[in-house]
């Protein structure tokens, strides 16, 4: 694969701004069917094939082990949470999602659900909902944290390279595969192809389940996307109750519940009534927090507001909750 880049589109290269629910379902799809991907863990593949086997069947009608999968699993809009990442791909419009189930067609052998979905039948999208929603349940929502992490790490490793170096090399960075050979972005693919940006630039969203192969994606009609694989920190994917009971044992139970109740950001009031400690034990955890460089805190009006540091973010798994 070569992507070919002029001055505009290095002005106009963009990071997602975290973890892309939609795609990492898709790619988790696919890992499930590869057990050499070694980003997961048997443990994981297990638990995802006893929770959900009739969505995970379902879902595997439509994003095989290789080769193409609709595009409108994928949507352009960007939705950053999982219940909403759902939502987008239902409110794909009728003619995008039967062209993209024709392409599918085109491919392999479809199935009566799969042509019902391309007909706009309600009781097929109603099913699609629920089979997305509950594979999410079982094979997402439990690690995301963890998936926020990689990304996030991932994100403020550009981050240092853009700042220090420059779009270019930021480019030659990215992953093992993927070269830049000004002006071509280059990567190893299943397919030979070529993809000229024309000045609309390009999104790349780091992905925890893309594996080895960056995944491109040309739209019509807006940015093309390369999704390509995160840097993998901190080990194979653990249930989040897990890593919560290790940062228990190493910071104390109640302040990691202090940690885990600040969110996007809560007074000391808030965070008594969230925990149900008393006021005066907060003020206490709060400022070892604050000092730990876990907290960053200030006065607005009458209240302290809490905010997590991107230390506390990492320490915590990388987010305030699934469905941020």
């Amino acid at each position: 694969m070569r992507v070919h880049f002029d001055g505009d589109d290095l002005a106009r290269v963009r990071v997602a701004v975290g973890a892309v629910p939609a795609w990492e379902t898709v790619l988790s799809l696919h890992s499930l069917h590869h057990a050499e991907r070694g980003n997961v863990s048997r443990r994981w593949r297990r638990s995802v094939a006893a929770g959900a086997p009739r969505a995970t069947r379902l879902l595997s009608e439509l994003v095989p082990p290789r080769g193409y999968f609709p595009d409108f699993l994928t949507p352009a809009r960007q939705r950053y949470g999982l219940r909403e990442s759902v939502a987008e791909v239902l409110r794909t419009p009728p003619a995008a999602r039967r062209g993209d189930i024709e392409l599918l067609g085109a491919e392999r052998a479809v199935s009566p659900w799969v042509r019902a979905l391309s007909r706009g039948d309600d009781h097929a999208l109603d099913l699609l909902g629920r089979a997305l929603t509950s594979y999410q349940r079982v094979a997402i929502t439990p690690h995301w944290r963890h998936v926020r992490a990689a990304v996030e790490a991932e994100r403020e490793r550009l981050a240092t390279e853009l700042l220090d170096r420059g779009t270019e090399s930021l480019l030659g960075r990215l992953a093992p595969g993927i070269r830049w050979r000004a002006p071509v972005l280059e990567m190893d693919y299943p397919v030979r192809q070529e993809l000229h940006l024309g000045g609309r630039g390009l999104l790349l969203v780091p992905s925890y389940f893309c594996w080895r192969t960056a995944v491109t994606l040309l739209r019509q009609d807006g940015i093309p996307v390369l999704v390509y694989p995160a840097e993998r920190r901190g080990g194979a994917l653990a249930p989040d109750g897990d890593r919560r009971r290790e940062l228990a044992a190493l910071i104390g139970a109640t302040r990691t519940e202090v940690l885990t109740q600040v969110g996007s950001g809560a007074s000391s009031g808030e965070l008594a009534r969230r925990t149900g400690a008393l006021p005066s034990s907060v003020s206490q955890h709060t400022a070892v927090l604050r000092a730990a460089g876990l907290l960053f805190s200030e006065r607005r009006r009458n209240a302290v507001v809490h905010t997590l540091t991107p230390l506390g973010r990492r320490l915590l798994g990388g987010g305030d909750g699934p469905d941020r």
